[in-house]
């Protein structure tokens, strides 16, 4: 049996693709050869002058029909693996009129006219176009039209309409196509003159051979696919299907959510418009054909369950999902309708009396399943007691979803964000985090302000901050600056960023989270890592104290500026921040640690050698910031955020173009 590309549903991948371009090309040049790149003898079939339309056209069809007919018949397809088009008397019969009345206007059809256009005629660009534009046409004034295709008649076969059998229906059309065959050429001939065809040895060898072919299907009789002997793989899964181990009950999934249940991973498999108006609580929204690359870091770890409005679509994806060696893949029984309905509906809307203590119990689910998810009261003894890593890779986020200590900033601009984020990511723009103190622009805002914006999005001190970006990994690090102001440790940079997560084909959702802001401390005392002008002005004396500028190369030395002077602090030394990332695939990262461990130990005497790193904003700084000392182990690394900015507008404070040696290298 042919797997087509249509019964596997794989028409939107390459391979079909490539297929339907190569199967498009041929055909287009096979129209071009039998001369329809002519609008001229294209619209001669009207007039009786040129049949060349009506013989392509009927041979391709016959030939179609009789190699689809064959291909059922020697067991090679079926009609469930072919597509054919519904019938709709009303629309086809008006569309075939208007169709009709622009082919012998115009002499061109849509498909014609693409050859036409490749051959270089400008009439058939202007007729493409316009084809284009009743289709669109067409698609506003559809409500209109609405009613000529109301009368769906499905899939019927001239055969079946006829009450024939499929091997005369196709003998008596391949004898009318061969009757008109001869025809055309005479009625060419007596218009014209001339017939290139007629009574030659050709058309009488093509005429036998349809005729023959056609006849020959009496003779074939339609083989029955044998079915391959099942696989043990398979034999398990039948197995499990008659034990019912392959469902979990409404009221069970509630239960166990209700409780905490860590190992159970809802997966809701609706459109991402529908799991934003409602989804079961801590499920996560995942496209069918996402789900094996989305699921595999829970391949076999924990439960698995799929939901949508219905089973059909679950119960096909758990089939493809265990066939593919997923043994812990379950269905909800009668889908999001009956957990609704068993579990979420009110007890005074149920039409038999309901126990005390299953009413109990479905108010319990309703204030659980309906209400926003209020903070929970002590940290997640697993989630609190683990060490967070600086970087954290997108399985581990992926094994986390619905922990009420992990949260999620996704610091992208918000179209993006809303265009599908990670579940349950909080969006942020960055420099909501910044802003004019004391008269200097671009700097990160006061500790109190930032404790009332990390409220407002509901974290709190015990939380694990993971922080997703988008093009610029300093944006994470910038937002872990307004971390270290607020002394929160907590927080890590997802490595790859977004693009990263979104190439490994995870889960991506459109709803926004619901929050519950809480109260966030804030520190009375200023950090102890930002320093000043004056702070900078002092180390430039102190010996061993390294000043990090890094900037790109052309705006410390001067030869490039943005502000009001070029050039760079006396003594700093230049090591620019794009220097220690790396483009992998599609998405960036910072160097392993192991090389930007060497790097800096050129430029840095030693680990508790004092060190101030600057930019212009303090926006690049911070990521440099961030690998020296949540990745190299740095202690005495010091954040002068206003920067250039500040420094090269102060014309007190001097301005080098000289390049210094570091201590670490002499």
């Amino acid at each position: 049996m042919i797997d087509t590309f249509f019964s596997s549903g794989t028409l939107d991948t390459p391979a079909a693709f490539l297929a339907s371009f190569l199967i498009g090309l041929a055909f287009g040049v096979a129209l071009e050869r039998a001369g329809f790149g002519s609008s001229k003898r294209l619209a001669g079939i009207f007039y009786f002058r040129d049949m060349a339309v009506m013989k392509v056209m009927f041979t391709a069809v016959i030939v179609a029909m009789l190699g689809v007919s064959y291909a059922k018949a020697f067991g090679w397809v079926t009609t469930d693996n072919v597509y054919f088009l519904h019938t709709l008397y009303a629309a086809q019969i008006v569309g075939g009129l208007i169709f009709g009345v622009g082919f012998v206007m115009g002499g061109w059809c849509p498909g014609t006219a693409a050859v036409g256009v490749a051959s270089g005629k400008i009439d058939a660009l202007l007729f493409l176009a316009g084809a284009v534009g009743g289709s669109i046409l067409y698609n506003e004034a559809y409500p209109i039209m609405a009613p000529l295709t109301a009368n769906d008649r499905g899939v019927v076969f001239g055969f079946e309409s006829l009450g024939v059998s499929e091997a005369a229906f196709a003998f008596a059309f391949t004898l009318i196509a061969v009757g008109c065959f001869w025809g055309a050429e005479v009625i060419e001939r007596r218009r014209t003159g001339s017939a290139g065809y007629l009574n030659s040895r050709f058309l009488t060898v093509f005429s036998a051979v349809l005729v023959v072919g056609a006849f020959g299907l009496f003779a074939a009789r339609p083989r029955q696919p044998v079915a391959p002997a099942a696989t043990a793989q398979e034999s398990a899964l039948l197995t499990g299907l008659q034990a019912g181990a392959d469902h979990i009950g409404p009221e069970d999934l509630a239960d166990r959510l209700l409780g905490g249940d860590a190992s159970l991973l809802p997966v809701d498999i609706r459109t991402p418009e529908e799991f934003a108006q409602f989804h079961i609580r801590s499920a996560v929204n995942i496209p069918v054909a996402d789900l094996p690359a989305a699921l595999a870091p829970h391949k076999n770890r924990g439960l698995i369950v799929l939901y949508s409005n219905g089973m059909t679509h679950p119960a096909q994806a758990r089939d493809s999902l265990a066939r593919l060696g997923f043994g812990n893949v379950y269905l909800l029984t009668d889908g999001l309708a009956g957990f609704l309905d068993a579990c979420l509906k009110p007890v005074s809307l149920r039409g038999e009396p309901v126990p005390p203590v299953q009413a109990a119990k479905i108010r319990a689910w309703r204030a659980f399943f309906l209400s926003a998810p209020a903070p929970a009261a002590a940290p997640v003894a697993a989630i609190a007691a683990e060490s967070l890593s600086a970087e954290v890779e997108t399985g581990w986020l992926a094994q986390r979803f619905g922990s009420p200590n992990v949260k999620i900033i996704d610091l992208r601009p918000q179209p993006e964000y809303n265009g599908g984020h990670v579940p349950g990511a909080l969006s942020l723009n960055i420099e909501s985090l910044r802003g004019c103190v004391g008269g200097l622009p671009s700097m990160l805002l006061p500790a109190n302000l930032l404790a009332a914006h990390f409220s407002l999005m509901g974290l709190r001190p015990e939380d694990a901050i993971i922080v997703i970006w988008g093009d610029k990994i300093q944006d994470a690090t910038l937002f872990g600056m307004a971390c270290e102001r607020l002394g929160h440790r907590r927080y890590a940079v997802l490595r790859g960023g977004f693009v990263k997560w979104q190439s490994e084909k995870r889960p991506l959702d459109t709803g926004l989270p619901v929050v519950t802001p809480t109260s966030y401390p804030a520190p009375e005392a200023p950090d102890a890592f930002t320093v000043s002008a004056r702070e900078v002005l002092a180390a430039m004396s102190q010996a061993g104290t390294v000043i990090l500028d890094v900037r790109p190369a052309d705006y410390y030395t001067g030869r490039k500026r943005d502000e009001a002077r070029g050039g760079h602090v006396p003594g700093a030394i230049n090591r620019p921040f794009s220097d220690d990332v790396v483009k992998a695939e599609a998405y960036s990262l910072l160097k392993p640690t192991q090389e930007l461990a060497a790097v800096y130990a050129n430029l840095i005497p030693a680990k508790d050698s004092p060190v101030i790193i600057h930019c212009r904003t303090g926006h690049q700084a911070s990521q440099t910031y961030f690998l020296l000392t949540r990745l190299l182990g740095y202690t005495r690394v010091r954040w002068y955020d206003a920067g250039w900015t500040e420094w090269a507008a102060r014309s007190e404070l001097p301005v080098s173009s000289e390049t210094p040696v570091p201590e670490a290298a002499k």
